[in-house]
């Protein structure tokens, strides 16, 4: 056959079919389409096979089945063009040397698309399903041989390569193929699996060489500072086998406004490093064994992680990422993501993820200018560019850059099993001149304000992720945006709770007052329930307000040592008794002084001081008390829920409230937030009977005063406050106690 072959390799014959040009092109990278020369095809003299391998020395063609060899390849341009005959058309592999070593391996331009047009269409068509099924990479079997099936969107690029270690990272070796109709360049690679490192090498429409860029839709990354995209065992992580389908089929009541939710915020790198070992962060299996227990111990509903997608500077604590769908490799795999909300349900612990949709680095491996123009951002700087965050702003209007982003929120929650997204910076997404000047933005169609392509995103978000059974969406917003939480049907955005800014920065700034002056700040406190029924709110202490210089929690209140754990106390207690849900970030529970720094752990060290650990065990207390007490939650969203018995005794900065849940069961929380303790102190009361002191945060076990009633109150029959009953009560210094009606 070698024979046969030989007596038909003069140059022109070799190169039937092949234009000077069209070598030309494929040895320098540019052909437009290299599957129509290179590969198996039939000349007017027979079968050519022709292959692209720069560095190779030798090829040798072999039936795929048998290894029968079936000819010798001749290198026709020393850039490693080989070009020979076979007899007939059939399946073969290549017999590849590379200076003595020998590599046996199918070619990938023997094979046919890996995408169907249904499934372009649905890309081009902005369907987020598509994005989730089609692009980035996966180990396949196709046309019976095993690889991995790569698909990118680049539709204003010349030329789109593979490449990595199996290539030694030559844009030559491994051209796309371009998918007009959806601009999507696809490729298999036979022989590759799960665990190889790879860019993508792009060539601007110019003819510009791009700096090579990880792929936007990969299910993996390598560990920062590097920046290769790896293709992912898929199977594994889309055939996890899950144990949590009874956490997964009761969540949806356990997420409604209806129910207790309190959330601890985490940064999963410094929640507890390992100084042993360089002060690394855990892993997901470490923070499985010693994150989940203590959050369950400690009483919380869920734990909120700060960004986990894959981003390239940990200094951003993840919210300038840029692997949407890769869980970040700087705690483990995909897979062992996955065993950790395994674990979490198991433990009846839900997962709630930051998510940020609003922006991305400007990094050069990343989306910026991906294809050589503005693809998924805006063009225009005062559209595209946050001057905040020196980041680039996705271009929502484009029906890809949409699908692209839902489809990174539906993988988390399918994929993983997450439980919720909490939405960051919807503020800055949904008003064009958010921190501009005039001038400096573009209104929309109307001439306003609104981003009307973010605002349909948001509501398509909330659409898809509706159809999730108990998946929730929480929306960072910050302004007075109407009908956030309001649904779709209703003009709403769809989301199930927002964070309350306003609450928050109010309720701060007043106990950061010193206790003489919070009479003329009274209205702080008091302010939120004039619209907290306009949403449907979580109450946040986040990570946001103990860092760049704000301090920590504790540092934040005014007084002597003492003074300013029993104000948090006493703000802690109004907090969880107060309607709406609760966030508070790691380090809050206990009072550490320090503000967060992602460097170091909490410092964990101040437990056994008894103010810092008698912080924690109040929060521990006020979890189980807020889980217990149906009065406390149930009605969180309704008026019928909450009534002010005092709200307006500013000159004792006293406050007094009533929480039922509608079918009997009630209970009343006074706060005190002057060091004066209050002796005699009258609260009307909605019932008589006896009451149970079952909260006092100035118990000496948190490190109070013990002042308090003993336990029990009994309410007399004398009108106070327009009520018929009351009480005479004790109310400690900077406290807040809760009552419950017997």
């Amino acid at each position: 056959m070698e024979t046969k072959m030989n007596k038909r390799t003069d140059d022109r014959l070799l190169t039937e079919g092949l234009h000077p040009l069209d070598i030309d092109a494929l040895v320098e990278a540019r052909h437009p389409d290299p599957f129509s020369k290179l590969g198996l095809h039939q000349t007017d003299v027979g079968p050519v096979v022709r292959v692209l391998l720069p560095g190779a020395t030798g090829v040798q063609v072999l039936d795929r089945d048998s290894s029968k060899p079936l000819g010798t390849l001749t290198q026709v341009h020393p850039a490693g063009l080989f070009i020979g005959f076979i007899d007939e058309m059939q399946a073969y592999r290549l017999n590849i040397d590379w200076h003595g070593t020998p590599q046996e391996v199918a070619d990938t331009y023997s094979f046919g698309p890996v995408l169907d047009d249904d499934a372009l269409n649905r890309i081009s068509w902005g369907d987020p399903y598509a994005v989730m099924e089609c692009l980035g990479s996966r180990p396949v079997v196709h046309g019976g041989v095993a690889g991995a099936r790569f698909a990118v969107w680049a539709p204003n690029a010349r030329r789109v390569s593979v490449v990595g270690d199996f290539n030694s990272w030559d844009g030559r070796r491994h051209p796309m193929r371009l998918r007009h109709n959806a601009g999507v360049w696809e490729l298999f690679v036979p022989g590759l699996g799960a665990g190889t490192r790879y860019k993508y090498e792009i060539i601007s429409r110019d003819g510009h060489a791009l700096p090579l860029k990880a792929d936007p839709c990969a299910m993996q990354s390598e560990r920062p500072p590097a920046t290769a995209s790896v293709v992912a065992d898929a199977e594994a992580i889309d055939g996890y086998a899950w144990t949590d389908s009874e956490w997964m089929n009761s969540r949806g009541p356990r997420q409604t406004v209806n129910a207790p939710i309190s959330v601890y915020e985490v940064h999963a790198e410094s929640w507890l490093r390992v100084p042993e070992e360089g002060n690394r962060g855990m892993n997901w299996h470490e923070l499985a064994e010693r994150l989940i227990p203590y959050a369950k111990s400690m009483g919380f509903t869920h734990l909120e992680f700060m960004p986990i997608a894959e981003h390239p500077f940990g200094g951003s604590w993840g919210y300038q990422p840029l692997g949407q769908f890769a869980p970040s490799a700087r705690f483990g795999t995909p897979e062992q993501f996955a065993e950790f909300v395994n674990r979490a349900h198991e433990a009846q612990l839900g997962i709630i993820l930051d998510w940020v949709p609003a922006h991305f680095p400007n990094d050069a491996h990343g989306l910026v200018e991906f294809d050589g123009t503005p693809l998924y951002e805006h063009a225009d700087p005062r559209e595209g560019y946050h001057q905040d965050w020196n980041t680039m702003i996705y271009n929502l209007g484009r029906n890809e850059v949409s699908a692209f982003l839902v489809a990174s929120g539906l993988a988390w929650l399918k994929r993983y099993h997450v439980d919720g997204l909490r939405v960051d910076a919807v503020a800055s997404m949904l008003y064009r001149d958010y921190s501009r000047k005039a001038g400096e933005w573009v209104p929309n169609m109307y001439g306003g304000r609104e981003n009307l392509e973010s605002i349909a995103f948001l509501k398509r978000l909330n659409h898809e992720v509706r159809q999730i059974p108990g998946a929730v969406t929480i929306a960072e917003e910050s302004t007075a945006w109407p009908g956030v939480t309001a649904s779709l049907e209703h003009g709403g955005l769809g989301f199930d709770f927002k964070w309350n800014m306003g609450w928050m920065h109010d309720t701060l700034h007043y106990m950061e007052e010193d206790p003489v002056n919070r009479k003329y700040h009274h209205n702080m406190f008091t302010f939120g329930m004039v619209y907290a029924y306009s949403e449907r709110f979580l109450l946040p202490l986040s990570h946001d307000e103990v860092v760049h210089g704000k301090g920590s929690l504790i540092g934040k209140m005014p007084g002597d040592h003492w003074q300013k754990f029993a104000n948090l106390r006493a703000y802690l207690g109004f907090m969880w008794t107060h309607p709406g849900k609760k966030l508070l970030f790691m380090g809050g529970e206990f009072g550490q002084f320090g503000e967060f720094n992602h460097d170091t752990s909490p410092h964990w060290h101040l437990l056994d001081d008894p103010f810092h650990g008698g912080l924690q065990k109040l929060v521990r207390d006020l979890n189980r008390v807020y889980g217990e007490e149906p009065a406390l939650y149930k009605l969180d969203s309704d008026p019928h829920g909450f009534d002010w018995l005092i709200g307006d005794d500013a000159a004792n900065s006293v406050f007094a409230f009533r929480r039922t849940d509608g079918e009997g069961r009630e209970c009343v929380v006074i706060s005190n937030m002057t060091p004066v303790p209050r002796l005699g102190y009258r609260v009307g009361l909605p019932r008589g009977g006896k009451w149970s002191e079952i909260v006092n945060s100035d118990a000496s076990v948190y490190g109070g005063s013990n002042m308090g009633n003993g336990g029990v109150i009994h309410a007399e029959n004398i009108l106070s406050h327009g009520r018929e009953w009351s009480a005479a009560l004790t109310l400690p210094p900077l406290a807040t106690i809760v009552l419950r009606a017997d």
